[in-house]
């Protein structure tokens, strides 16, 4: 049972990126009167609270992998993920908030140069789906 609860924290965990990164966090800019900055304001508040639901539910995650006796093959994806994560909320999220106080606080927005750290936040978000997909499958093999 317990790598049941671990696989349905993980596809959770799953829809979550998939609908905030890939669908929400692009779409936004695109609605009537959303501005940059407001666009970033909104997205930096929606993110901080996916990183805390994902951070959550890697935790439950692993909890459940723990007491339902995981593969080899799942700790390793849990790893993985976990890593993942860290190096989004500890070397890209930093970047990323600051390029947004930056905008916040410029009087052109459009003045501010673009950063790559948003690349590579989505990049490793690109990863983290794959892992999250592999893992909640060897999760549901185990």
């Amino acid at each position: 049972m317990g790598a049941s609860v671990a696989a349905a924290a993980t596809f959770v965990w799953l829809g979550m990126v998939l609908g905030i990164s890939f669908l929400e966090a692009p779409l936004k800019f695109r609605a009537p009167g959303v501005t940059l900055p407001v666009g970033l304001g909104i997205g930096r508040i929606v993110f901080r609270a996916l990183n805390l639901v994902e951070a959550g539910l890697l935790v439950v995650a692993v909890v459940a992998a723990a007491v339902g006796g995981a593969s080899t093959t799942a700790w390793v994806l849990v790893v993985v993920a976990a890593v993942v994560l860290a190096a989004q909320l500890l070397a890209v999220r930093p970047a990323l908030n600051r390029r947004t106080d930056a905008v916040l606080a410029a009087a052109d927005p459009a003045e501010v140069p673009r950063s790559r750290a948003h690349f590579a936040y989505v990049g490793l978000e690109l990863v983290k789906v794959v892992v999250l997909i592999a893992l909640g499958s060897a999760l549901l093999a185990s």
